[in-house]
This record gives structure tokens, sequence and C-alpha cells, in this order.
């Protein structure tokens, strides 16, 4: 999953290269602001996946403990 958050944050650091080199600004403020592009996205993601992957236990969670429960199984 590291991988794939960090193959999608390459892709748009290197998409707002192109972006920033294109309204002529000097070379080091185009490679800031696309490493600012990079942590920023990176940082959402993240929390995004975290939190998404967090749900899905819950709510497998949830679904295993209902089926204890009616199965008449204690926990």
């Amino acid at each position: 999953m590291n991988k794939i958050l960090l193959q999608v944050g390459l892709l748009f650091f290197f998409l707002s290269l192109i972006f920033f080199s294109q309204l002529g600004l000097p070379i080091i403020d185009v490679v800031v602001r696309s490493f600012i592009v990079f942590i920023a996205l990176m940082v959402m993601l993240s929390v995004f996946t975290i939190i998404f992957i967090r749900s899905i236990n819950k709510s497998i969670s949830d679904k295993s403990s209902l089926e204890n429960n009616l199965s008449g199984k204690s926990s």
C-alpha cells in the first residue's frame, strides 16, 4: 500500500514540476513548490488510507461479533 501511495505522490510531484515550470518561475521555486505539493499529498493520502483501513477493520470486527452473538458463542 505504501508503494502505491509513493508512486501516486511521485506522479503528482512530476506533474507539478511541469505545471510550475510552465509559469516561468526560477528552478529552485519550481522544485520547492513541487516538493511541498508532494509532502502535502502524501500526508493527506496516508491519513485517508489509515482511516479507510480502520473503518474496514471495524466493520469486519462488528460483523464477526454479530455472527458470534447470533450463533450463541460467547467471546
